[in-house]
């Protein structure tokens, strides 16, 4: 049984259209996220994880975005295990992210 949830392209949209208070970390390299990332996004590694999970709010919708979806599920499962109630991948990680914004 999956811990966490697959969210597209177009319900990540349309919940940050709706002002939902959406917690939403991206797990690429710093440089790929200083080159370009979802507005509102924080970047977490294995550098600031701790920090990140000391500060976040638990119970706050979480969105992990990878590069292509894959790595963001097991980011997820990992959140969700140590806390995390609402925890979601981003389907197609930010390449589609991009796909769909240019």
């Amino acid at each position: 049984m999956s811990t966490y949830k697959i969210l597209n392209i177009a319900e990540l949209k349309q919940r940050m259209q709706q002002g939902e208070r959406l917690q939403i970390i991206d797990i690429r390299d710093s440089g790929s996220f200083e080159q370009a990332h979802i507005a509102g996004a924080q970047r977490v590694g294995n550098d600031n994880i701790s920090q990140f999970m000391a500060q976040a709010d638990l119970d706050a919708p979480l969105v992990v975005v990878c590069y292509h979806g894959i790595s963001s599920q097991s980011a997820a499962e990992y959140l969700h295990q140590h806390g995390f109630e609402d925890v979601y991948s981003l389907a197609g990680g930010y390449t589609a992210w991009a796909a769909a914004n240019a």
